[in-house]
């Protein structure tokens, strides 16, 4: 178990025991700012190229993985 695991695991478990309401709104609270400074905002760019992406996709415009290290090797030279 890593640290992180472990420092999750201690925190459920007193949130669990208490029975302090305002130390869980604060918790609360915290949660909610911190869940604000997750969110990524996307330029017209990016969301662009992800609109493009999701296109190809549906239209099976793909490759796998081993057909790109292959072109990106012939590309390099390395073949």
């Amino acid at each position: 178990m890593t640290s992180l695991d472990a420092l999750r695991n201690r925190l459920i478990d007193q949130i669990l025991l208490t029975k302090n309401e305002k130390l869980l709104n604060a918790i609360s609270d915290i949660f909610q700012s911190t869940n604000n400074e997750d969110k990524v905002e996307l330029n017209s760019y990016q969301i662009e190229m992800i609109e493009m992406g999701l296109e190809d996709l549906k239209n099976g415009n793909t490759i796998s993985q081993n057909e790109l290290d292959r072109q990106d090797a012939k590309w390099m030279g390395e073949q």
